[in-house]
């Protein structure tokens, strides 16, 4: 694979940006902690007048509660994996309205699901909030109210996105994909599914489109396998420095840890003037994958 150097220093920072920030392993640590160094980031980051967007495989329970913490009140946030997208209104009843949800008929990836791993757990998302489940997840593992049914309720109505956890569920990663939708691997035993050609890059590219923001001035900062294609559609693409080696091979570069604060390195260096070069990142020089 070809490796050139990635520079940014003919990108206007003075111009909004569209930053869409991954939240778990990006700027929440696994205990539940946000920095106040990421914080104050994000503060500065809006108030200089950029589109944050929280992209996230969180549903919305999940996503309205780190927006929150955040003081992230406006704006567009992405959750699902790209299957749904809200507008933050602090005038509206909960907080939010809806903007688009990207839904798919679930039957045939769960029957599929079933018949490869009879005792996988099926979570559908609700298009409101909270998730339908065969069987009750345990806590902690989705994000808002579960409501246990029937496999032939969770097959009837369109989703925004499923959740199958099952042990070793990954090795039957492709032979879901084969049912048409998209299937994206969350560790050895969870897989994320939404519809066809739905993933965050995918959503972006829409609200990019919608927000009148050039691909130049789109920025993606994520850990994930969930994030590898946004970090691949973003004009500048940030992997943190503790993702695994295929996250930060799709990036253009690669900040520090979470615990390094890499997030707000990367936030930080968009408050730059346009004049004044960048900071290096602190883990790796940046590098740019093979087109």
């Amino acid at each position: 694979m070809e490796i050139t150097v990635t520079t940014h220093e003919n990108v206007d920072i003075a111009s909004p940006m569209l930053i869409a920030l991954d939240i778990d392993g990006t700027l929440l640590h696994p205990n539940g902690h946000i920095s106040d160094v990421v914080r104050e980031a994000i503060d500065r980051a809006q108030a200089a007048g950029h589109h944050l967007v929280l992209a996230t495989g969180r549903g919305l329970d999940g996503l309205l509660s780190i927006a929150e913490r955040l003081g992230l009140t406006t704006g567009f946030a992405v959750a699902a994996n790209g299957g749904l997208t809200i507008r933050l209104d602090r005038t509206a009843p909960d907080g939010y309205r809806f903007a688009n949800a990207r839904t798919f008929e679930p039957a045939t990836v769960i029957q599929a699901a079933l018949s490869l791993a009879p005792d996988v757990l099926v979570g559908v998302e609700e298009l409101v909030r909270g998730w339908k489940v065969n069987r009750p997840f345990r806590p902690g593992l989705l994000n808002g109210e579960q409501t246990q049914a029937a496999v032939v309720d969770l097959c009837a109505g369109p989703a925004c996105r499923l959740a199958l956890s099952a042990p070793e569920i990954r090795q039957h990663l492709e032979a879901l994909r084969t049912t048409g939708v998209t299937v994206t691997p969350a560790g050895l035993d969870w897989l994320d599914v939404t519809g066809p050609g739905v993933s965050k890059a995918t959503t972006l590219e829409r609200l990019r489109t919608k927000l009148g923001v050039s691909i130049e001035h789109t920025v993606a900062i994520g850990d994930g396998p969930n994030d590898i294609e946004a970090l691949t559609w973003a004009g500048r693409g940030v992997a943190m420095g503790h993702a695994a080696a295929a996250v930060r091979e799709a990036a253009d570069e690669v900040t520090g840890t979470i615990d390094e604060d890499g997030a707000a390195t990367v936030l930080t260096s968009l408050l730059r003037p346009a004049a004044e070069p960048a900071a290096a990142q602190p883990v790796e020089q940046p590098t740019k994958r093979s087109a």
